[in-house]
């Protein structure tokens, strides 16, 4: 079904206009609806009420006038009506012309009137005029066959109508100017902390700096305003764009700083042979292991890197691990990589893991590798597997107190690891693998010296 033009103007034009606008028009209008309304029901009500007590008046006139009658001849009872002060005009009408009097009726006398009197039509009012004045009759049966007519004059009632019309009518003007302004003030306070938030994302979106933040009103009690609400959530947004903004500009500088070393030996290395005629052999050989060396450390560098770009696991490579066999596939790797240190295994459980086994191969290749790294040329690395967790001890300096808030931080090196092999990516892949897998990787000092490594399973 095609909408109507009116109302794809009436959408064009809501898109066109600010959020305070329409606020503003929607609360006015919808004050302005009720104080209209209040009005118009006031007006009908009153108006309801001045013509039912004029109605109240004929009849009472009415029944005075059959009262004091009992069922007189025809013809006008009482003419003075003209005058305010005067008693209302009443006279008797038969059912049959036949039987009219001889003067002329001071009321008009139709055929509605006849039906009254004959008793089959009920008693009835209405509006006429008068001697050149707005009057109001009542027609009612009277004795046998007999209808009596009452009038009063009716242009006071009317004038009275007109009066509060007019009163109500500017109560009702001044109700829609104060719907206007009360719907400026709520669109005005009510958008002020979105005002806020809009002015703050332009800020951000212009300076692209995400350290602004949205001023909060003070006070506990605000806190439960839904703006406000939106307001903080909004600030804690920032604050972790802010942290996703630091760290990766961090990680492209150092890793921009690891890169620089090992590129330009490979560059060095490359320009040696390059011009390879004018080296000896054992020059050339060196000068090839070391470009071969260089480019395998480069190549791992970047590897680490894809791997810490990637968040989540894959999920078609997820399957049930058993973690003994993994973790004696691992020690076993690891002796042959460090054949002067001695690894120790002790296996209390066999916990099942749901994850990827590659990936979990590497979580234990590198604190395996980092354990080996500072165990010293003949050293120890102790493992223990119980269905809880998995730790991991070396014997060799520990972790100083300054760096263990940092050891899993990408590319962090702590002193003492500054001189040995690595880039620093190891521990920080270790524990994105473990948090993949819905475990957390913590590290301690271990009792009576070197570092602990604790795998604590889901």
């Amino acid at each position: 079904m095609r909408r109507a033009p009116s109302h794809r103007l009436g959408a064009r034009w809501r898109r066109r206009r600010p959020l305070r606008t329409r606020l503003a028009l929607t609360a006015s209008a919808a004050v302005a609806l009720v104080a209209l309304g209040v009005c118009a029901a006031a007006f009908f009500v009153q108006r309801y009420e001045i013509y039912h007590q004029l109605d109240l008046n004929l009849i009472q006139s009415a029944s005075v006038t059959a009262g004091g009658r009992g069922g007189g001849a025809p013809g006008v009872v009482e003419g003075q009506c003209q005058f305010l002060a005067s008693p209302a005009c009443s006279q008797i009408v038969p059912a049959d012309p036949a039987a009219d009097a001889g003067k002329p009726y001071l009321l008009p006398v139709s055929g509605p009137v006849r039906e009254v009197a004959a008793g089959t039509r009920a008693p009835y009012f209405s509006n006429i005029t008068l001697q050149g004045r707005p009057t109001r009759m009542l027609t009612t049966t009277f004795g046998h066959r007999e209808a009596v007519q009452v009038a009063l004059r009716s242009d006071p009632v009317e004038k009275s109508v007109r009066r509060t019309a007019q009163l109500l009518a500017a109560v009702g003007g001044a109700g829609v100017l104060i719907a206007a302004a009360l719907g400026y003030w709520v669109s005005r306070t009510g958008l002020a902390p979105v005002a806020r938030l809009t002015r703050a994302a332009e800020r951000i979106a212009a300076t692209r700096d995400p350290r602004h933040r949205i001023e909060l009103p003070p006070g506990p009690a605000t806190r439960e305003d839904e703006v406000t609400r939106l307001a903080t959530t909004f600030n804690t947004m920032l604050g972790e764009l802010e942290q996703s903004v630091t760290a990766q500009r961090r990680l492209v500088a150092d890793a921009s700083h690891e890169l620089r070393t090992p590129l330009t030996a490979l560059r060095t290395n490359a320009e040696l042979l390059a011009r390879a005629d004018r080296l000896t052999d054992a020059q050339r050989d060196r000068a090839s292991g070391a470009l071969t060396r260089q480019i395998h450390e480069v190549t791992t560098l970047v590897n680490d890197l894809i791997e810490l770009a990637r968040e989540e696991e894959p999920v078609p490579l997820v399957e049930s691990v058993r973690l003994a066999p993994l973790v004696e596939h691992a020690v076993t790797a690891a002796r042959g990589h460090w054949p002067g240190l001695r690894f120790t295994v002790e296996t209390v459980a066999d916990p099942v893991l749901n994850g990827v086994p590659a990936r979990l191969s590497r979580l234990l290749a590198n604190l395996l590798s980092n354990a080996a790294k500072f165990s010293g040329d003949a050293g120890e690395v102790e493992i223990a597997l119980t269905g809880t967790e998995l730790t991991v001890r070396d014997h060799g300096p520990g972790i100083a107190p300054d760096d263990l808030p940092y050891v899993f931080d990408r590319f962090y090196r702590a002193r003492a690891a500054r001189a040995l092999p690595g880039s620093g990516l190891g521990l920080a892949m270790a524990r994105q693998i473990a948090r993949a897998h819905g475990a957390e990787l913590t590290a301690e000092q271990a009792p009576g010296g070197g570092a602990l490594f604790r795998l604590r399973l889901p």
